[in-house]
């Protein structure tokens, strides 16, 4: 039905509004963190060498504390035999190196495959080859198990969705309750907000659950037992910074609810003034609110980046302006059902204008949270759709995109209907079953989104090597490589076989200017994990004929992924030159 030409159009006021909840698109879409996983720094053997007695024990230093509880460190000979002694142990001289003993081991070459859980609770594999001389013999092509790993399973997302929406949407459900939605007792005769504090109560206990069950499948999954073997899961809780967090998690939304419960139990909202004992448990809850939502950067991602103390400020931020929106969504749609009938458009009129205010607020906080983390996280604008964290951002950011634009037309048709609905009554039920749709639409929008950010937080940023691969002259892989490119007068032929992570490859550099050999050159070449930040690699060639430069290399490519791969050339005459290739490495 057309509405009459005097519903009022949309002021300057609610064109900003409408054009801040666009630009919040953006800064929802980026993450409000990033990690760094735990890489393996030194072994002992060294990866690829040749012991002359047989080593006691092999050790792995990380660049960061691992548990060894959640460790696997297995050693084989070249018929797949395990040679290890005992589980990984913390070295006592080092906490971040990690000691297996070993069997007394024959001559020849071996395997060692480790799996470690980085402190933000993410799982990283390797390997690498040694051996035992003087007679090792050659090195065997060994059987290397699955290296790529994610805490980006189905089963994991699903956990830790519900965990972030629900503890998200009962914080949003008190600040409604007990701030947003208060005056309408007070302003509209025969209302309540019972509904609204039920709805908090259900969503809090499911948070309380769901914390729990988050952490117990996460510690299963991370230390490869089954989720209902609790009198082995239990014990192993405390024993990483990430489970510790979740606890940390768990109490203080407890805590939360316990002082939101008594804050809820002493409002009046009947009453204009609060009084003394409202306040101060209002201000508890608050507080109690603000400190739930430190926990999760704290147990993740942003504790792991730096500038910490920044990276900490912006995701604690992000969460508490996502969950004033989430939860007042899912506020306003409980109330529009709960008003009686007769009251419900004047209820709404109360209610949604002070929401409106609020989520402005929210807007700008998100916003500048959302640039900062991108100034911070995003090493290159080609990350969005050249890896795995970048393709969900994009998901993410079209989830809110259509969330916005379903908010745009709240704010432009369905707060001046209502509002006009003061002089003309016939246009209430209308903009109050429009809100109802708009807002349903909008929720499960963005619920979906805060399940691609459960995603995000699941996955490895684009780590800063990735800032070099704009320069890439090739992009190669997977399988074999032989492609020539030019850089600087010089033609380079890069040679890599077979081209497979955490075996011996054949790394070869065919360098000539003018159709000519450039001989007695220095060559080396640098390996950068690009999907993930850890350590690089460096190897020089050598000359095995003219203008040749070669030599194997194990564990150069550890892992299955993308890899920048940057040839230094320094020859004897004329400047030096680089050329970088990206190249996708399988298993």
């Amino acid at each position: 039905m057309r509405l009459p030409n005097t519903v009022p159009t949309c002021p300057r006021s609610t064109k900003l509004k409408i054009a801040l909840y666009a630009g919040v698109v953006v800064a929802l879409a980026i993450p409000a963190s990033a990690s760094a996983h735990a890489y393996l720094v030194r072994t002992v053997p060294s990866a690829s060498g040749v012991v002359n007695t047989p080593p006691p024990q092999v050790s792995l230093t990380y660049d960061e504390a691992v548990e060894p509880r959640f460790a696997i460190v297995s050693v084989t000979d070249k018929d797949g035999h395990q040679v290890t002694a005992g589980r990984p142990e913390r070295s006592p001289a080092d906490p971040n190196t990690l000691v297996v003993p070993l069997q007394k081991i024959p001559e020849g070459w071996y395997l060692v495959y480790w799996r470690v859980i980085s402190v933000d609770g993410h799982p990283v594999r390797g390997a690498f080859t040694f051996a035992v001389g003087p007679n090792q013999g050659p090195q065997p092509e060994f059987v290397i198990p699955s290296i790529s790993e994610s805490a980006a399973t189905p089963r994991l997302i699903t956990a830790r969705s519900l965990a972030l929406l629900t503890v998200m949407s009962a914080i949003g459900l008190f600040v409604l309750r007990i701030g947003i939605a208060r005056p309408v007792i007070r302003r509209v005769d025969g209302t309540n907000l019972r509904a609204v504090s039920i709805a908090f109560f259900v969503v809090a206990a499911f948070g309380l659950i769901a914390i729990p069950v988050y952490l117990d499948i996460a510690t299963a999954e991370f230390s490869l037992r089954s989720a209902f073997d609790l009198g082995s899961i239990v014990p192993l809780l405390h024993a990483s910074a990430f489970g510790r967090g979740y606890i940390d998690l768990e109490l203080c939304f407890a805590l939360f609810v316990a002082a939101a419960a008594v804050a809820l139990w002493l409002d009046r909202p009947e009453r204009p003034a609060r009084s003394i004992a409202e306040l101060l448990a209002t201000a508890g809850a608050g507080a109690a609110a603000l400190a739930v939502l430190v926990v999760p950067g704290a147990a993740g991602h942003a504790a792991q980046t730096a500038p910490r103390g920044v990276s900490l400020f912006l995701d604690w931020l992000h969460l508490t302006a996502g969950s004033v929106w989430v939860g007042g969504l899912l506020g306003l749609l409980v109330l529009w059902r709960s008003l009686p009938v007769a009251r419900r458009v004047a209820g709404l009129v109360v209610t949604v204008p002070r929401f409106s205010n609020t989520a402005l607020v929210s807007v700008f906080l998100l916003l500048a949270t959302g640039i900062g983390a991108t100034v911070i996280h995003m090493p290159t604008l080609p990350a969005l759709w050249q890896t795995s964290y970048g393709k969900t951002i994009l998901v993410k950011a079209s989830l809110l995109a259509a969330a916005m634009l379903l908010a745009a037309v709240n704010l432009a048709r369905t707060k001046p209907r209502l509002q006009a609905a003061r002089q003309r009554v016939e246009l209430g039920p209308s903009a109050a079953n429009l809100l109802r749709r708009l807002a349903g639409g909008e929720l499960v929008l963005v619920w979906a989104a805060v399940v691609a950010a459960a995603v995000l937080s699941s996955l490895a940023p684009p780590p800063p090597a990735l800032a070099q691969e704009g320069g890439a002259l090739a992009r190669v892989g997977p399988g074999p490589v032989s492609r020539t490119v030019t850089k600087d007068g010089y033609t380079l032929q890069v040679l890599v076989a077979p081209n497979k992570a955490a075996v011996p490859n054949d790394f070869a550099l065919k360098l000539t200017r003018g159709g000519k050999p450039v001989t007695g050159a220095d060559v080396t070449v640098t390996f950068a994990m690009l999907d993930m930040e850890m350590g690089n690699q460096e190897f020089r060639l050598t000359e095995t004929s003219p203008g040749v430069y070669s030599r194997p290399a194990n564990p150069a490519l550890v892992m299955v992924g993308h890899w920048g791969l940057s040839f230094q050339v320094t020859p004897k005459n004329g400047p030096p030159v680089t050329a970088l290739v990206v190249d996708r490495t399988a298993g």
